[in-house]
């Protein structure tokens, strides 16, 4: 199925500015709130269901005898018709 980028973002943050964002989002989501995003002449706007899928995952991108790049990436996802999916595991995050 192919895929399309509805909003990018990218840019340098410092990390304070970045749990300023997920403490944003996070509000949304408690509150049921659509979720607003924007960036110069760029938006969307989406709302979550109650139960979306949330996906975590730690990456390493690079060469496997070299220094690397690092992420950790955060994701909802639904599907648009309202269904959802199982999950697995209970995550943790310390």
């Amino acid at each position: 199925m192919p895929e399309e980028v509805l909003f990018k973002s990218e840019s340098n943050q410092s990390r304070e500015e970045i749990a300023s964002y997920l403490r944003s989002v996070a509000a949304k989501l408690e509150q049921g709130e659509p979720i607003s995003l924007t960036s110069g002449t760029e938006s969307v706007t989406m709302q979550p269901p109650a139960r979306p899928t949330f996906e975590v995952k730690a990456e390493r991108e690079g060469p496997t005898d070299g220094p690397g790049e690092l992420s950790i990436e955060f994701e909802l996802e639904w599907d648009e018709d309202g269904g959802g999916e199982s999950g697995g595991g209970q995550l943790e995050i310390e």
